[in-house]
């Protein structure tokens, strides 16, 4: 098969190992490969010691490159500053002035890693854009695409992905979903790729040592709106300093002084207040989410029985999904769960099929 036969494929390399072993797969499958890095954030945000460990830093960039080059591929680096600080730092910052937590690795795959890495496929004649992520895509014999967990549970990236459409997912490839971590890194070292070992962060990528506050301070400063912290019954206890500094279950800084424990229980961004409660007070058992996207099949006609993940690193639970109008739906949870944090994203499983999600509405 010569080079023009191979059908051609955008890989988006983040600099760590899974996005450069993701390469290498598909080069042994056959496909004409073009590896392309996304320039997010400006270099000179990090300390040299934080950027080693960051997707947009300038060690990340020289190590794509060094992987490109070892393996004998084109290698792109796109400029997409403007756009990120547009679609996901000023979402980052909105949702948590209006009293959400937000989630901006969903938000940066849906805009930009599945939205200019396509845009950029189409102008490079590739049929197809492929990531690092441990998930997997397949089709069903009447032409539907799905979206199962990656086989590596302690790896799985699908909660991620929940957001991606038919046409996306029709073009998406995720060669590492069928692997281990483990795997992943013994099949880098084989082809001595200088980023077999590299370390992993378990952080926001454009967040210095995972202080949001400290970056919301700095790189989307607003008006300090202080205002009142208070109880269920409206009772004032304390003081804030923005809602956008407290997320729903925390329970250090909010410096009240009582004989028991107090946790934030609710944000109010129309009378700026933070509300808190006892530890009982964070369990619910129904919530909405809206935006919701499904995945084997368009909007049920019928409550759906399933289990959710209310966050990334939440041990999913049964719950009832019912479908509402305008792309909403109601989760009736089965067994009450802490913290339910609005701005999150809710994702719908069947064993290891994604249904789909949405985001929890306040």
């Amino acid at each position: 098969m010569t080079k023009t036969d191979r059908p051609r494929v955008l890989v988006g390399m983040s600099g760590g190992v899974d996005s450069s072993t993701a390469a290498v797969l598909l080069i042994e499958q056959g496909y004409e490969v073009i590896g392309v890095t996304l320039k997010l954030w400006s270099h000179d945000c990090f300390t040299p010691s934080e950027d080693l460990f960051k997707c947009c830093g300038a060690s990340a960039v020289a190590d794509v490159r060094a992987v490109c080059e070892r393996l004998g591929i084109a290698f792109h680096l796109i400029d997409e500053a403007a756009e990120f600080r547009r679609g996901v730092i000023q979402y980052f910052a909105d949702e948590y002035r209006a009293g959400r937590t937000p989630n901006p690795c969903v938000m940066c795959n849906e805009r930009l890693k599945f939205g200019t890495l396509f845009a950029r496929a189409d102008a490079l004649g590739a049929q197809y854009v492929a990531t690092g992520h441990y998930a997997r895509v397949e089709q069903t014999a009447t032409g539907r695409w799905l979206l199962r967990r990656g086989c590596d549970p302690r790896k799985d990236q699908s909660y991620f992905l929940f957001s991606l459409r038919q046409n996306q997912l029709a073009r998406a490839l995720f060669p590492l979903g069928g692997q281990t971590k483990t795997t992943t890194r013994e099949k880098a070292r084989h082809c001595q790729l200088q980023t077999a070992d590299k370390a992993e962060s378990m952080e926001i990528c454009f967040v210095p040592g995972n202080d949001y506050g400290q970056f919301l301070r700095q790189h989307a400063p607003g008006p300090a709106r202080r205002g009142e912290i208070v109880d269920a019954s409206g009772r004032v206890l304390g003081h804030h300093e923005g809602i956008e500094f407290y997320t729903i279950g925390q329970r250090r800084g909010l410096r009240i002084s009582a004989p028991h424990p107090w946790y934030v229980v609710d944000l109010d961004p129309e009378r700026n207040r933070v509300v808190v409660g006892d530890n009982a007070a964070l369990e619910r058992d129904e919530f909405i989410v809206e935006r919701c996207n499904w995945i084997p099949f368009d909007t049920p006609d019928v409550a759906v029985e399933a289990t959710v993940k209310i966050r990334y690193n939440h041990k999913e639970t049964p719950a009832t999904i019912t479908p509402l109008d305008g792309a909403q739906a109601r989760v009736r949870l089965h067994v009450p769960q802490r913290a339910i944090t609005p701005g999150q994203a809710a994702v719908f499983y069947q064993d290891d099929l994604v249904l789909g999600g949405g985001w929890i509405r306040r």
